[in-house]
């Protein structure tokens, strides 16, 4: 444990540019573990980063990458942010300047090919051109090739500088040539894919604006968002983006929250109220208050935690990369296999069999296979995160997808959390009902019950106070509800069933009569009383989400088997709310450590279960679940930062969408994972009728990429409403 502080404490997290693969990601991986210095090292191809943990200059870090031209920026440096672009900056450079050494590869071959027409195979000019054509488009590929060749690692440029050299060896010149081109262009294929699919979450970065307008001093400064500090006053006027998070000290507007929680209609803010850093204020002028440094605003948290979640790898990765692994050392033996063994033992031709040897490592390549699994994983992750549903891992992702049950609390997830006073009953003609209030308030106020806010509401409205009632030896009895002495009597708030415990105080039936009918109409009921006798009967309503009914109807049409509600309200409440949503199974007046229990049972039954709660009070039994999914995870640093998925708005109708997009995740994996192993099969059985040629190799490689990585950025287009 002190050895993972230590690393953690000497972690540095740079960005790293020039990835073409998910393999030459791994080497550089191993590359920077041998720097001196580095105790270990952690590349996420997802997000384009490496985190060290030890001392490494950059020129050392570079060097390690040297293979690749990668280059290596702090993250937290100033020309890190500027990385963002630089993907887009590219995008603007001239096509004949962006691919110039691909372009003069494809005119030497096509030169190459007219020489081979007018003066012959034979021609040292046609050879000439030809090797120009394959020097020009594959120099760095060989490099590192021959790299790994003397090292004896085995990769895909390794199976294509072998596959090359052997057809240079045998003449195939014109074919070798195009087939560096076409895997140059294949690489080329692969890095823009996996850009697309990162720029999906980059985007966010640049929705904050990087200045504010900041009063200081009694004057009005435009602000870089690096030097606002906690407690600065910013001004937001209409139609402007909000540069910081913070809570609003003056003004009232309407917000549109959209790139935070993925809400689409604008939220009213007024004074206290809080505000996210990238949402756009669109009607009054508003005055916020700074509660967090730039990086640590929710944009920034979720951004950070996505890209964190990209680096995750999930199980499908887990199986490819172990795959790969020992795929490659097979290939290279089959292709020896398959140059050696006919010639040797059946009379085969030489020429031929070492051709078609060739084409097995070029259809080798485990290109399409390698790239199968991130690019979906960052594509869906980066798709759930602009919908406002952050999923902490490729892990999760895919859990989701796999999900039979899925148990939901009742407060503030099915229902809408704000409780009111819809009954409130003084028994006896002795008791003032004012003063009576004035009690129960002060003692709720103590409380940290969800429904002492109703009650406090209520006295506010009738203008009941409560601050000056001296309330001694307050206490919570967990599960049932509190105590405390005021004026020397002590009065108990609670459930009926507190009552039924107490020595005197008994219920009688006509007011257990009364408490049924309450809670048969969806009402949570309180009694009052003291030891000797009870003194009213206070009804609170939990309104009911309007979307709840919806969200469990979809669900089962997604093939949820079971949706479950867990509450700690007595049973009637909990029958009329769940009845109405239309759960299959209602729990009621549990405990927290029931919740958990219930949680465990619903596993052993199911295997895959998800609990949906606030993050904070139901952590148990979101921690006991297979994927804990919390509700309204902005400016929730606990629910981000504890559960496994946050709804980043109070919208449970991003559950569906989630399951949707992880049910696609996976079979857009496994469709991948299959296909990518597919083809190369079918490729390697031509081999037996000695049908297979290096061009038929490369393209069904090439082919291969492009249609795994087309398939997986569709993620990128799964919409909630489809």
């Amino acid at each position: 444990m002190g050895e993972r502080k230590l690393n953690e404490a000497n972690q540095h997290v740079y960005r790293v540019q020039g990835f073409t693969c998910a393999n030459c990601a791994g080497k550089f991986e191993r590359n920077v573990k041998e720097i001196p210095g580095v105790d270990d090292a952690k590349v996420n191809f997802g997000a384009s980063k490496i985190s060290v943990y030890g001392d490494a200059a950059i020129d050392e870090l570079e060097k390690a990458g040297a293979f690749e031209n990668l280059k290596v920026v702090p993250e937290k440096s100033s020309q890190s942010s500027q990385q963002t672009g630089d993907y887009i900056e590219k995008e603007k450079e001239p096509f004949y300047k962006k691919y110039s050494t691909l372009l003069y590869s494809v005119s030497f071959l096509v030169f190459g090919f007219l020489s081979y027409f007018v003066n012959g195979e034979e021609n040292v000019v046609t050879t000439l051109l030809f090797l120009a054509s394959m020097l020009v488009g594959g120099l760095s590929l060989f490099k590192v090739g021959f790299k790994n060749l003397l090292r004896l690692e085995f990769d895909m440029k390794t199976l294509m500088t072998v596959a090359v050299i052997g057809g240079a060896i045998i003449g195939e010149w014109g074919e070798v040539a195009i087939v560096v081109i076409l895997f140059a262009l294949s690489e080329e294929l692969e890095r823009f894919s996996m850009d697309r699919a990162r720029n999906s979450i980059r985007s966010l970065m640049n929705i904050a604006p990087k200045e504010a307008l900041v009063k200081r001093n009694g004057q009005k400064l435009t602000v870089n968002v690096n030097d606002i500090a906690v407690g600065d006053i910013m001004i937001v006027k209409p139609g402007q983006k909000i540069a910081m998070d913070g809570v609003v000290v003056s003004g009232y507007s309407a917000v549109n929250q959209a790139a935070i929680t993925g809400e689409s209609v604008p939220v009213e803010k007024k004074i206290d109220d809080e505000v996210f850093a990238g949402t756009l204020n669109e009607e009054g002028m508003l005055e916020v208050k700074i509660t967090k440094l730039v990086e640590d605003t929710t944009i920034s948290k979720i951004i950070h935690l996505v890209e964190e979640a990209q680096g995750e790898r999930a199980p499908s990765q887990a199986f490819v990369d172990k795959f790969a692994k020992y795929y490659t050392p097979i290939i290279m033996v089959v292709a020896a296999l398959v140059a050696v063994l006919p010639p040797l033992f059946f009379g085969g031709n030489w020429e031929t069999w070492v051709y078609q040897g060739l084409a097995v490592l070029v259809v080798g390549c485990p290109c399409a296979l390698v790239i199968s699994t991130p690019i979906s994983i960052v594509s869906a992750i980066g798709n759930a995160a602009k919908k406002g549903v952050l999923v902490k891992g490729g892990v999760y992702l895919e859990e989701i997808g796999s999900l039979k049950a899925i148990a939901f609390d009742k407060t503030g997830t099915l229902t809408k959390g704000i409780p009111v006073v819809t009954d409130y009953n003084v028994l006896g003609s002795q008791t003032n009902d004012k003063e009576l209030l004035s009690i129960i308030t002060a003692l709720e106020y103590r409380s940290q019950h969800p429904l002492a806010s109703a009650i406090m509401k209520k006295a506010e409205i009738e203008n009941v106070n409560y601050s000056d009632v001296q309330v001694e030896d307050f206490s919570s009895i967990t599960g049932k509800g509190i105590r405390g002495k005021v004026n020397g009597i002590t009065y108990y708030i609670g459930s009926p069933k507190l009552f039924k415990e107490l020595p005197y105080a008994h219920l009688n039936t006509e007011l257990e009569d009364k408490i049924r009918t309450l809670q048969n109409q969806g009402k949570t009921a309180m009694v009052v009383g003291t030891k000797t006798e009870i003194l009213a009967v206070i009804a609170v309503a939990d309104e009911v989400r309007e979307s709840s009914k919806e969200v469990i109807r979809k669900l089962y049409r997604a093939g949820i088997k079971e949706t479950v509600m867990l509450t700690g309200d007595n049973q009637g409440t909990a029958n009329a709310i769940g009845n109405y949503v239309g759960v299959s199974n209602i729990q009621a007046e549990l405990m927290p450590e029931e919740k958990l229990n219930f949680i465990k049972q619903l596993r052993e039954k199911y295997s895959k279960v998800a609990m949906v709660g606030d993050g904070v009070n139901d952590a148990p039994a979101l921690a006991a679940s297979t994927v804990g999914i919390a509700m309204g995870g902005a400016g929730t640093d606990t629910a981000l930062e504890t559960a496994d998925v946050a709804l980043m708005g109070d919208d449970l109708r991003k559950l569906p969408f989630t399951v949707k997009l992880s049910r696609k995740a996976l079979n857009i994996i496994k469709a991948n994972i299959t296909f990518a192993i597919a083809i190369k099969f079918i490729a390697l059985l031509l081999v037996i009728p000695g049908w297979l040629t290096l061009w038929i190799a490369i393209l069904s490689d090439m082919g291969a990429t492009l249609l795994v990585a087309l398939n997986g950025l569709r993620l990128m287009r799964v919409k909630e409403d489809e």
